[in-house]
């Protein structure tokens, strides 16, 4: 079945780059800079590269000035060759998906004494990213000439024992994300061994080296290391012999916009707005052909080679879902077909169950969306959708801005690529929960449609059979807990984004307490729903943030926490808990969370309101709401 024509279709849209050179030109960029994430991120990666000058000058506070709402991530660049070019291109990674980078330059060269001293400028930009930015020359400036492959290991050796220190010495400083980068091997270097026996050896050797490089991420959870040879095998140049020799840049101009591009990727994830549904089309998407025209039978997957290129989408779309990544499928189809083709369809490779959400209708797509946003609790800004059709993409695009529209042609062999090239989903680290995700928004489903046979709210919840065990955090949920700050925008007092080694100093430190929230019901287990942050060094107990998973609203849970937390606090010697709320644009549904727990406003300053509860009178936790508290021996 073909929709019929829609009068009120998208035109065809102003080129992206004439758009932004329209801004710039009047001025605009700052005023207009909402827009920036729309035309970016229809640019191609030359243009970008072209753009990032002009976005270089742009001043960070008068942006925050003109838009208070956009999240700025700090940055710190530092490196051992010329950088100048790399701010430019960070603020249009940014710029591209909804931030604004703030940016510090060190000097050229300055790597070592910026990581090594605490009182240093790098230090004092109190960076969300620390960028240190490695490149050959780092050791091939320092061996002897002529050289063999023993003095090339002696240098990366030396070299990587320094860094070695340098990372122990800036994580224990910092809270910021510190990114290091694996180090390219240029044939300019390998083609001065004559031998090839020698040659096997330096890349040997040289990739041992790179090897050390990324386990630093194992050793130190605040380091992330961006290996650069997955951008090199796709064709990006490792260097400019020319820039390399007259300007010191000693990584290309396209591999240093591939690595800003990463780098973006890490800043949408400390700052909470990595995405979370993947909502795909299905005819020339998932699979080959139009199931209405063609049938089950006739659709092109599995089988073939472009059956096999849609397979393989499939597969790589099913890799992000078992990984906590929500998908949902929107498709202008009659909803029996669809699950026939999805169920038995020899050559699939997703299954109805891999999904949470099926929408085969004929309602125009951006209602869909809607829709399994409001199914799912979950902002349109969460959303990644892909679709074949250029009259699709450029509706969605028109009628909701807020979501990642991924740009895919005919050719499936493409689908994959277009798909990962963005990190629409990239994590600092996954969890335990982030597997059962999936599963864990079909039961919220469930529970929904059960809440519907319920003439009251209250009967519901009863019936629920709601548990939760508050509880002091423990090593394996520290993934989860940063997660959940990075995360959660909603329910979040705060919304102060912690890192992993965040978490961790919390629950070392001796007057710092981090309690973790559980719940279940009758319908399963949601596994670690919430967080506790506590300051309990006086005798004024003070919640430094307080976090909920949107999946378990409106239950009662915080009610039941925050009862049972004040009332421990009273046994424990405590005369008061303090809180404070911070607002967004999008927590203002916990504007009134303190003073609905019995907590009465203490002080205003315009961006914080602050709370204080004197425990004279507690609430008792919700009725229906089974408890269970274990405040460890420390709190």
């Amino acid at each position: 079945m073909v929709p019929p024509h829609d009068a009120d279709a998208p035109q065809q849209p102003v080129s992206p780059d004439t758009e932004f050179r329209d801004l710039n030109r009047s001025g605009r960029l700052v005023s207009d800079y909402h827009r920036l994430p729309g035309i970016l991120s229809r640019m191609e990666d030359a243009e970008i590269r072209r753009s990032a000058p002009q976005l270089s000058r742009i001043d960070p506070d008068e942006v925050r000035r003109a838009h208070p709402d956009i999240p700025a991530v700090r940055i710190a660049v530092t490196g051992h060759s010329t950088l100048s070019a790399l701010p430019g291109l960070l603020t249009a990674e940014l710029a591209r998906h909804g931030l604004l980078a703030d940016t510090h330059l060190s000097d050229f060269d300055s790597y070592v004494f910026d990581l090594l001293t605490p009182d240093s400028a790098f230090y004092s930009a109190r960076p969300d990213l620390a960028l240190c930015v490695l490149d050959p020359t780092l050791v091939f400036d320092e061996v002897p000439v002529p050289w063999r492959v023993d003095d090339v290991q002696a240098v990366l050796d030396a070299k990587l024992d320094l860094l070695d220190q340098l990372v122990s010495r800036f994580t224990s400083h910092s809270d910021a994300t510190l990114v290091l980068n694996t180090l390219p091997l240029p044939r300019r270097f390998t083609a001065q061994l004559l031998d090839h026996r020698s040659r096997a050896r330096l890349g040997a050797r040289w990739r041992t080296a790179n090897a050390r490089l990324l386990e630093l991420s194992d050793r130190h959870p605040s380091v992330v290391v961006i290996d650069l040879d997955p951008l090199l095998a796709e064709g990006v140049p490792a260097a400019d012999d020319r820039l390399g020799t007259y300007t010191s840049t000693h990584l290309s101009p396209e591999l240093t916009a591939a690595y800003a591009r990463e780098a973006g990727h890490l800043a949408r994830a400390v700052s909470g707005r990595a995405r979370k549904v993947l909502a795909v089309d299905l005819d020339g998407t998932l699979w080959g052909g139009i199931l209405g025209d063609d049938g089950v039978e006739g659709i092109e997957v599995g089988d073939g080679l472009r059956g096999a290129a849609f397979a393989a989408f499939q597969r790589a779309v099913k890799q992000l879902g078992s990984q906590g990544v929500l998908l949902a499928a929107v498709s202008k189809n009659d909803p029996e077909p669809v699950a026939e083709a999805l169920t038995g369809h020899p050559g699939m490779v997703l299954a109805e169950k891999d999904f949470v959400r099926v929408s085969a209708n004929w309602r125009p797509k951006h209602d869909n969306l809607i829709h399994v946003a409001e199914d799912l609790n979950l902002g349109l800004d969460s959303f990644v959708f892909v679709d074949d059709s250029p009259f699709e993409r450029g509706l969605v695009r028109r009628e909701l801005p807020g979501v990642a529209v991924v740009d895919i042609g005919a050719e499936p062999a493409l689908h994959t690529a277009s798909l990962l090239r963005d990190g629409w989903f990239d994590q600092i680290e996954l969890s335990n929960e982030d597997g059962q995700r999936t599963a864990r928004y079909r039961e919220e489903l469930d529970r929904k449609d059960f809440l519907a046979t319920f003439s009251s709210l209250q009967d519901y919840l009863e019936e629920l059979h709601v548990q939760v065990r508050l509880s002091e955090a423990e090593d394996k949920d520290v993934p989860r807990l940063s997660q959940l700050s990075q995360r959660t925008n909603q329910f979040n007092v705060t919304t102060v984004r912690l890192s992993p080694a965040d978490v961790r100093s919390r629950m070392a430190a001796e007057d710092t307490r981090v309690l973790v929230i559980r719940s279940a019901d009758r319908f399963g287990d949601n596994g670690v729903v919430g967080a506790v942050f506590l300051d309990c060094g006086t005798d004024e107990w003070h919640i430094e943030n307080f976090l909920l998973s949107c999946r378990v609203f409106s239950r009662g849970i915080e009610q039941a926490c925050v009862s049972r937390l004040l009332t421990h606090a009273m046994a424990s010697g405590a005369r008061a808990v303090t809180g404070a709320y911070r607002p967004t644009a999008k927590n203002g549904k916990v504007a009134e969370f303190y003073p609905g727990q019995g907590f009465s406003v203490s002080a205003e300053d315009g961006v914080w309101t602050r709370f204080r509860h004197d425990l004279t009178v507690i609430a008792p936790p919700p009725g229906h709401i089974t408890l269970t508290t274990d405040f460890g021996k420390h709190v």
